[in-house]
């Protein structure tokens, strides 16, 4: 193993080499040595537990006594594993965005205290939120009190109450899911939003003032399209995360009344029914699912490293 000069062993040399042991020898290093290492290293973590569960779910998908059995047409499920991921990346994104330009707008005192208030949900757990909002979707049997804040707004009005995590026409219950993520992430991507279009040039966005643009075309046309990398960059992080959601499906519905994502999918497979095929087959598919976004991810930064 080889470091340059301010590396890892602070003893060191320019030049010099420092073996496993850390022994120092004379000798040039070759370029990137360490990062490929690191890259090698990252590389293994991601295909080792791919290489185990490959086979696993090919073993699954093979026929059976009982008949021919697909194990990856079983763990694809229904569409809510995919409805809720990408159209809760799409909804987040946008909700996040718009969240960051109206606190930005603010005055200074205004800003903190709104990026305070919209950043504080990420100090709470998952499971915690869920838990949270659980007490606002609660449901109770009509006649009784209704503890549920959603449902003792609706009997102000004499109506009966709801259970909305059962209302599955055009997957109503996985939005009101998806509130809780948003409710607990959008501080992360505000963070980096913010950031970017606080660096946006102010020469441009007085150019569109003068050319008689509005707010809103100047956010759109000048702005977004400044700082579209970072939105690229978060969308991206976000999408990937959505798709790895287990802690907010399993704590208020189980996968039920269509809710299910495919994480919660994988631990009931893998832990409760006990079915390591069909738990392989599911993490195949999210490899899968996932590699397309991560080499557009790689593409859009070396275009962007390319145009600088």
């Amino acid at each position: 193993m080889v470091v340059r000069y301010g590396g890892w062993a602070p003893f060191a040399r320019k030049g010099d080499r420092v073996d496993i042991m850390g022994k120092l020898s004379r000798g040039a290093l070759p370029r990137n040595g360490i990062l490929s290492l690191g890259v090698a290293a990252a590389a293994a973590i991601v295909a080792v537990p791919l290489m185990v569960a490959g086979p696993s779910a090919a073993a699954a998908a093979a026929p059976s006594s009982g008949g021919e059995v697909n194990a990856f047409y079983r763990s694809r499920g229904g569409a809510s594993l995919w409805f809720a991921p990408n159209s809760g990346a799409a909804a987040q994104q946008l909700i996040q965005l718009l969240a960051t330009a109206q606190a930005d707008r603010l005055n200074p005192r205004g800003e903190k205290l709104a990026k305070t208030f919209i950043f504080m949900p990420m100090a709470i757990s998952m499971v915690g939120a869920a838990t949270i909002w659980r007490s606002i979707y609660e449901y109770k049997p009509a006649g009784t009190p209704q503890t549920g804040l959603l449902n003792a707004i609706v009997g102000l009005f004499d109506k009966g109450p709801v259970f909305w995590y059962g209302q599955d026409t055009l997957h109503v219950n996985s939005l009101f899911l998806m509130v809780i993520l948003i409710w607990t992430q959008v501080g992360y991507s505000m963070v980096l939003l913010s950031s970017a279009i606080k660096g946006v040039p102010e020469d441009t966005v007085e150019a569109g003032r003068i050319d008689g643009a509005g707010e809103r075309r100047i956010f759109f046309s000048i702005v977004v399209p400044q700082i579209w990398p970072t939105v690229i960059t978060v969308f991206i992080t976000v999408l990937i995360g959505v798709m790895k959601v287990f802690d907010v499906v399993y704590v208020t519905t189980n996968g039920a009344y269509n809710t299910d994502v495919i994480g919660r999918r994988f631990y009931d497979e893998m832990f409760t029914q006990g079915n390591n095929g069909y738990a392989s087959a599911i993490v195949v598919i999210l490899m899968i699912a996932i590699i397309p976004i991560l080499i557009y991810q790689v593409r859009h930064f070396r275009a962007e490293e390319a145009n600088r």
